[in-house]
């Protein structure tokens, strides 16, 4: 070292103080609750089901469960007054392990889980989707059920998990791994809905395949919305660089080729720890006809959406400038605030004109136009919505807001004047005035001049030269 350098030794120092901070502000792994030994009940439990259950024996052996001798006992152990408990060669056991049996060792873990919307999705009784599953699709059949509800619905959501009246749990309620299961013990949730059992391995967990048991299909295709990402594209090219195995796993430091689901949602940055609340950095809901922000209902109650857009923002800057993570954000908001102002506000307003009007029945699904909006928002709504919020420009364009447009002019408006001509001819003809003037004042709105041929000229020019200019660059 030069003598003419006297001041390197304390710049040493201040990288060195600074280094430090960065590793005080990162999350510490957790370890998981060890017993010295593995008790004599998991023993006997473990001597007969490696030859009784040699799958699941193995999987619990390459788990981090064995590792700190946490046993059969440890989990499936029941009192004797637990509504589901069962007499087994001598013990008390359960054969559902709740959030509640995983809160002895995890407390925050289920205590996070619990406050989230995943641990209600087991509320769906009284929904339009579990009506079609019940009523439309399905028939009451299986134990005062619907196999579409039990073999579909329920196995996303959660069952009410029920104890017959021989102590065996209903066929028609479990076997059940849905997110918002609500347990005989009054717990909601299950855990192993994401971290399967018997291994609960955190490489599976932080895999997007672990969320894509449920989320995808044509009315919540994240999963495929994911794989046409830049994000899913970059996770499967480069998986063997995703240190998937790592204790802390924090992004943009164990880290760095690409984001999963677990990523942005729930795992650790540098300077937030993990979290369970999976919609703790969700800033709109996407799920309902008109998206709103998610505080919307309950502002001030609850973390407002503009702290979970910022706790977002915190998993996108490990890898994004800041400037390009609010610019995609300035684009996310304008896509929804279209779908929004320009087709489901409209549409909810003709839907709920028609019920108030009482020009349809009381009977959901029993008319065409209740199909038609139902696609619109429910399938083709959501898919623009989620495709612009994940970065899929497939699903914003032609599997989301094409159909939504085709869905909203070519079937919805007709056959709401469809229903208010045939209110007109059964002489309900004020109803059927007001429809009109609703519609009319809808139409004539500048987003759907175009519909109307109200457009100005100028615009219509514009768009005729750049027409053929198209026709010019590409003709064969």
């Amino acid at each position: 070292m030069s003598r003419n350098t006297p001041w390197l030794p304390s710049l040493l120092c201040l990288l060195l103080l600074f280094a430090s901070f960065g590793t005080m502000a990162a999350p510490k792994a957790k370890n998981l609750k060890a017993f010295d030994v593995l008790s004599k009940e998991s023993q006997q439990c473990a001597a007969c089901h490696k030859d009784i259950n040699r799958g699941l024996f193995q999987q619990w052996g390459d788990s981090k469960h064995y590792g700190a001798n946490v046993g059969c006992y440890e989990c499936h152990g029941a009192k004797s007054t637990d509504p589901d408990a069962i007499k087994h060669y001598g013990f008390n056991v359960s054969v559902l392990v709740s959030p509640k049996d995983c809160a002895q060792c995890h407390e925050r873990e289920v205590k996070e889980f619990t406050a989230s919307h995943h641990a209600n999705a087991g509320r769906i009784l009284g929904s339009l989707d579990n009506m079609l599953a019940e009523v439309v699709e399905g028939k009451i059949m299986f134990n005062g059920q619907s196999p579409a509800a039990v073999s579909g619905c329920a196995q996303c959501h959660g069952s009410v998990v029920k104890v017959m009246e021989n102590g065996d749990l209903d066929p028609a309620t479990w076997p059940n791994s849905g997110i918002g299961r609500i347990n005989p013990d009054g717990s909601k949730g299950a855990c192993n809905a994401c971290h399967q059992r018997h291994k609960f391995s955190i490489v599976q967990a932080r895999r997007p395949e672990a969320c894509g048991k449920c989320h995808l299909g044509p009315d919540h295709p994240q999963k495929e919305i994911y794989e046409e990402s830049k994000h899913g594209i970059a996770f499967y090219g480069n998986v063997s660089d995703m240190n998937l195995d790592s204790s802390k796993w924090v992004v943009g430091e164990d880290y760095d080729a690409a984001p999963t689901c677990a990523t942005c949602h729930m795992s650790a940055t540098k300077d937030m720890p993990i979290t369970h609340d999976i919609g703790g950095r969700i800033s709109w809901t996407l799920r309902p006809p008109v998206s709103e922000k998610i505080d919307a209902k309950e502002r001030g109650r609850v973390k407002s959406w503009e702290d979970r857009r910022a706790d977002m923002k915190k998993v996108c800057v490990a890898c994004h400038t800041s400037t390009w993570t609010n610019d995609f954000y300035k684009q996310f908001d304008a896509v929804v605030n279209l779908y929004n102002d320009k087709f489901a506000k409209p549409g909810l307003s003709l839907m709920k004109f028609l019920k108030e009007e009482k020009l349809l029945s009381e009977t959901n699904f029993d008319e065409r136009i209740e199909w038609t909006w139902f696609l619109l928002w429910h399938h083709e709504g959501r898919r623009s919505r989620q495709g612009a919020a994940m970065m899929a420009p497939d699903y914003v364009q032609w599997h989301g807001l094409f159909e939504v447009a085709h869905r909203f002019y070519i079937e919805l408006i007709p056959e709401f004047e469809e229903v208010l001509h045939k209110a007109e001819l059964k002489g309900n003809k004020k109803a059927a005035e007001k429809g009109k003037k609703l519609l009319a004042e809808i139409l004539s709105r500048p987003e759907h001049a175009w519909f109307t041929g109200k457009e100005p000229e100028e615009v219509k020019r514009a768009r005729l030269k750049a027409q053929q200019e198209f026709k010019q660059r590409y003709a064969q």
